[in-house]
């Protein structure tokens, strides 16, 4: 039987799972956690516990039709002097949860469009994050940077405040898919970009691509490829893009009749693992690459890697504090997500309130399977002896993998590991490992 037959047997081309970002995926999030659940977690957080703080800007100038993240459209920014003082207010009111001593390890502004932020409130917005917390102990510090609305001023001052890593999105430098998805990017905007940025010291550079995207095809993929690999990145995401119109409205404007085939999706990923593992790029996970000297694929080699809501990562930090509307922070003993809508989340701030609108509690089971989920999607694998005391019920969870994916694993009780030409079935996989989401809930295509 050939490997695509295989994998068509396996699902592969019809299953829809989720992306894993967390365990439980927010699906299962519900309005039973709230404000009070949110500030005891806070209040447990030992003191100089390294934390990550995650800060959401949703305003975009244009709207992207393929995004299916919490943005709104602005036209003249007048909103966003309000929204800065209502970030800063929540860090405020988070603040006074936490233990006297902190220390805040990690800064990661997304969004939306965080660049947006003209210059004074990029400064206003970090110069106020750094008295409220202190952000002298960060080990990095990064921003989303869309090269159609960020100038040398904005980026300067993201410098001033210790900006190391920058992201910045493609998805498809061919035009006709750019059309398509409401995003025109040229390759001579993403080149001034990042020469500005590395003109200001700062090299390590996070490309994202997107296959699937209407249009897309292998001859027009590889000439983006081809560009990419000239822009000289040290890390590359390369999602799926996940056509989920009943989530994101806006992917009304996306003609399905134009979007590749599941299998033809799979022809393109395959594609590009190619050709970024000929450029001597290191596979991490399911969908990210990177230079052999970059942090996350030496976090790879050392086991050290995470999974979070912006992929993969090297930040191994307990506790992610999320500001802003939408955002989710993680705890030790749960997720909490903030009020999606603008307006709900800055009155909530205004009247005092944590404006956290649902999240889970993590049981001990959920912690298990959040720790097999991730060592599957991170390494493709799962050392039985990494699980401690839980040990006994991950080997049971992994003999019900041998015989749910048998073709697809070896499993000689304490390794189980995932065979290379399966690897694009780890999201079945890992969504064979436990409960993700409630009756009637819908996800992205597996590929």
């Amino acid at each position: 039987m050939s490997i695509r037959s295989k994998l068509r047997r396996h699902g592969l081309f019809d299953a829809r799972v989720p992306r894993f970002t967390s365990y439980p995926p927010a699906t299962r999030f519900t309005a039973a956690v709230g404000s009070a659940d949110y500030a005891a977690w806070l209040g447990q957080v030992p003191s100089k516990q390294a934390i990550s703080l995650y800060v959401h800007v949703p305003f975009c100038r244009r709207l992207c039709w393929f995004c299916a993240c919490r943005t709104q459209g602005t036209k003249t920014g007048t909103a966003l002097g309000g929204y800065v003082a209502s970030l800063l207010s929540e860090a405020a009111l988070i603040r006074r949860q936490l233990p006297p001593e902190i220390r805040i390890t990690r800064l990661h502004l997304g969004g939306g469009t965080p660049t947006i932020l003209p210059p004074e409130l990029i400064d206003r917005l970090l110069g106020g994050l750094d008295r409220v917390f202190g952000l002298g102990a960060l080990d990095e510090f990064s921003v989303e940077i869309d090269p159609t609305e960020c100038d040398r001023e904005r980026l300067a001052m993201l410098a001033q405040y210790g900006l190391n890593r920058a992201s910045i999105g493609i998805q498809d430098f061919e035009p006709r898919v750019q059309v398509a998805i409401g995003r025109a990017q040229s390759l001579m905007v993403t080149t001034e970009a990042i020469d500005s940025l590395r003109d200001l010291g700062i090299h390590a550079i996070n490309l994202d691509l997107l296959y699937g995207l209407p249009y897309q095809r292998r001859d027009t993929l590889s000439r983006t490829l081809d560009h990419v690999l000239q822009l000289d990145p040290s890390r590359l995401a390369l999602y799926g893009y996940a056509h989920v119109p009943w989530v994101s409205k806006r992917q009304v404007m996306i003609p399905t009749e134009a979007l590749p085939s599941p299998e033809e999706r799979l022809d393109l990923t395959e594609l590009a693992q190619h050709w970024l593992l000929g450029a001597g790029f290191r596979q991490i996970g399911i969908d990210h690459f990177a230079r052999p000297d970059d942090s996350l694929a030496i976090a790879f080699n050392e086991r050290r890697l995470a999974r979070n809501f912006q992929g993969y990562t090297d930040d191994r930090a307990p506790v992610l504090i999320g500001l802003g509307a939408s955002s989710i922070s993680r705890h030790p003993a749960g997720y909490a997500q903030n009020e999606p809508s603008t307006g709900r989340y800055q009155a909530r701030v205004a009247r005092g309130e944590l404006p956290i609108a649902r999240g889970t509690a993590l049981t001990e089971t959920d912690l298990l399977v959040g720790h097999m989920v991730e060592s599957l999607m991170c390494y493709h694998d799962l050392r039985i002896e990494e699980f401690g005391a839980s040990a006994g019920e991950a080997a049971a969870r992994a003999a019900q993998l041998v015989q749910d994916f048998g073709d697809c694993v070896e499993f000689d009780g304490r390794l189980l590991r995932v065979k290379h030409w399966a690897w694009p079935l780890t999201r079945i996989m890992a969504a064979s490992l436990g409960s993700t989401s409630e009756p009637g809930q819908r996800f992205s295509a597996a590929v």
